[in-house]
């Protein structure tokens, strides 16, 4: 979950993070939603910044493993409050067919509680809902009055195709919904839900780091890893300055990826590194900025990203570093992520109460076309430093109760 003080305006050493037009409380029954679609396993209670919570985890969180449990230790023993990483996975069934560590790209079987195991699967047993598979989206068409979209183009198996719906929600995702949106075709050339001028605006992408911890006596044979998180320095840094970020436990590195990333190192060095390392993920909060933004030059997609508030980054690195050596780890390495690692893209089609600055209303729904809503990371008006899956899940529910409620029965 974003934070509650996430929710408000919260000054950065880069600048100011915009705040919601809701607050917290407002969203959190649906965050709590969200966690039980998803079958969350967490633990309350570890965390400091943890914000209130109606309704308990369902589910006891992944428990560490032997060397992450250690390291939790070893963090509470500097005073600091190591905490559960709440995880949307079935710890049972992932382990059911091999001991095999957790990644950054999809799982093929069950043990991800993805979008697919989660919602989608159950959906598609509605008679009412049929999935249109390899089907690419060019552009929306509006109605001759501008006030609605009249038309979805698509091209399928070669053929372009059309479709009209009374609804249109778009979540292609934080960049393809801008593009599709500035790809459509309008008299001002803007594109479509742009009146503010602010689709593929303010894109921003998490700044993170990788941090390996290692201590060449001791031997990681954590297979998942990814059971911890500390959030200590997520507020505040530490010593009553501004936030810095969140730090949690990678998937597990293994020698080829460092050879993926390390060149002139020789592969016996690489692999007795990634087997003596706790490997860890920095993220700290990239800040709104107009002149950050997704364009189209023709069939490209051009990404101009001006990163910012790399001051909290390089903070959280360097307390991290200090932390981990007095944990007993005598070396730590580093590496920030750059563009060809995306973190988190989100803030390309925000939301706000403004229809002067920003593209969509509280609902999601655009200011422009009173029958299209945008739900996915593009509405987020400020990235935080946690991942942004779950505020996107929350945040779909809600508008399509509001849907349900208001545009269903209208």
């Amino acid at each position: 979950r974003y934070r509650k003080e996430d929710f408000a305006a919260m000054e950065h050493f880069g600048g100011v993070s915009p705040a919601w037009p809701f607050t917290y409380d407002e969203f959190e029954p649906w965050y709590s939603k969200a966690e039980q679609l998803f079958r969350v396993r967490g633990a309350l209670g570890e965390d400091p910044t943890e914000p209130f919570h109606s309704v308990p985890y369902a589910y006891k969180p992944v428990p560490d493993e032997a060397p992450i449990a250690r390291a939790r230790a070893e963090l509470k023993s500097l005073g600091l409050h190591p905490a559960s990483l709440p995880l949307g996975v079935d710890i049972d069934t992932w382990l059911k067919d091999g001991k095999t560590g957790w990644d950054a790209f999809p799982n093929t079987g069950q043990g991800k509680v993805d979008a697919q195991t989660g919602p989608l699967t159950a959906a598609l047993t509605d008679q009412n809902i049929k999935l249109e598979t390899g089907a690419h989206v060019e552009y929306l068409e509006a109605s001759a009055d501008g006030t609605t979209i009249s038309a979805i183009h698509y091209r399928q198996n070669g053929e372009l195709k059309k479709v009209s719906p009374k609804l249109v929600i778009l979540s292609a995702g934080a960049v393809n919904s801008a593009v599709i949106l500035l790809r459509s075709p309008t008299s001002d050339g803007k594109g479509l839900a742009n009146r503010s001028d602010q689709v593929g605006r303010n894109f921003m992408n998490h700044n993170s780091s990788a941090m390996l911890a290692i201590d060449p006596r001791r031997r990681n044979d954590a297979v998942y890893q990814k059971t911890l998180m500390l959030n200590d320095y997520y507020l505040s840094d530490g010593k009553g300055g501004k936030p810095l970020g969140n730090v949690q436990l990678l998937g597990k590195i293994d020698g080829n990826m460092l050879r993926a990333n390390v060149k002139y190192t020789p592969g016996f060095a690489l692999d007795f590194m990634a087997g003596h390392a706790v490997d860890w993920y920095l993220m700290c909060e990239d800040l709104p900025d107009p002149e950050s933004r997704i364009m189209v030059d023709g069939k490209d997609i051009v990404m101009q990203w001006r990163r910012s508030n790399m001051r909290s980054l390089d903070g959280l690195t360097k307390v991290m570093r200090e932390n981990f050596r007095a944990c007993g780890y005598p070396l730590v390495l580093s590496r920030p992520f750059d563009k060809r690692t995306p973190s988190h893209q989100c803030g390309t089609v925000k939301m706000g109460d403004d229809p002067a600055t920003a593209a969509l209303d509280p609902y999601c729904r655009s200011f422009d076309h009173r029958n299209l809503f945008v739900v996915d990371a593009g509405f987020l008006p400020n990235s935080a430093a946690v991942n942004p899956a779950l505020s996107i899940a929350a945040q779909a529910l809600r508008v399509a109760d509001h849907i349900r409620k208001v545009e269903l029965t209208a």
